[in-house]
């Protein structure tokens, strides 16, 4: 053998091909853009050389799907920052402390997309109005292939003493038009987790519809602040750690009187 191909088979038993870790392949800032999910993956590596002196190359784990969230609510200044609105409230709060901002418009919705910890998410707040909601979510769910147990809805309830959480994995619609909605447009599934936030009842013999449309007092506001930090930690748990330990979190937590 000569030496020129000498050299050259050991220039390639010497060859190496890099890898592609998550911290490099995505930019510092954890809000991501619209619209493919293929900005969850790193990219592909080229196929390893067919020498039998190359170094084995690790096969890639898939990617993962993005959990959904999703706020429910009626868009509009009208509606703003009033009761049934309490969801986009719950939304908006979750993304602020991730760093996410809900930035696009996509499938009727609000979007943001990013990450809490390693997990992939897309925060979403429909624009179709309330009892339209199954629009915008079936239409997401449908594009990124999400597990419908990885679809979180959060929304008001007024059978909840007001600022108390309730997080179940599964359910019916309750009355809630929004939650309707959905469960519709999911072909009448309910198996998917839901984040219920108590408003309370309407005062005397005032009309729920009425009810809900009311703006919170100043005291109540207080009171919400340390029930979205709550639903906030909530999230990252069930991201994290599972829902198990997240309901523990949320269903088992002390009254609010007891805290702080």
């Amino acid at each position: 053998m000569s030496m020129s191909a000498a050299a050259s088979i050991s220039s390639i038993a010497t060859l190496r091909f890099p890898t592609c870790r998550p911290s490099s392949c995505f930019r510092a800032s954890k809000s991501l853009s619209l619209p493919t999910m293929a900005q969850f993956s790193s990219s592909a590596t080229s196929p390893p050389p067919s020498t039998s002196d190359a170094a084995p190359v690790e096969a890639k784990k898939p990617p993962k799907l993005p959990w959904l969230i999703v706020g429910l609510g009626n868009p509009g200044k009208m509606y703003s920052r009033t009761r049934h609105n309490v969801g986009f409230e719950m939304v908006d709060a979750i993304a602020e402390a991730e760093g996410i901002a809900l930035s696009s418009v996509s499938f009727k919705a609000l979007i943001g997309k990013g990450f809490i910890g390693d997990a992939p998410v897309i925060f979403a707040k429909p624009q179709t109005y309330m009892n339209k909601s199954g629009e915008s979510v079936g239409a997401i769910v449908s594009y990124y292939k999400i597990p419908l147990q990885q679809v979180l809805v959060i929304f008001d309830d007024l059978d909840l003493p007001f600022a108390k959480l309730r997080l179940l994995p599964k359910g019916g619609h309750g009355g809630q038009n929004g939650m309707r909605s959905i469960i519709d447009h999911f072909k009448g599934s309910r198996d998917f987790p839901r984040l219920r936030i108590g408003i309370g009842r309407p005062p005397g013999k005032m009309n729920p519809a009425s009810y809900v449309l009311r703006p919170f007092t100043k005291q109540e506001r207080e009171e919400l602040d340390f029930t979205f930090q709550h639903g906030t930690d909530a999230v990252r748990i069930l991201l994290l750690e599972g829902f198990n330990k997240a309901a523990t979190f949320v269903n088992t937590a002390k009254p609010l009187e007891q805290c702080g």
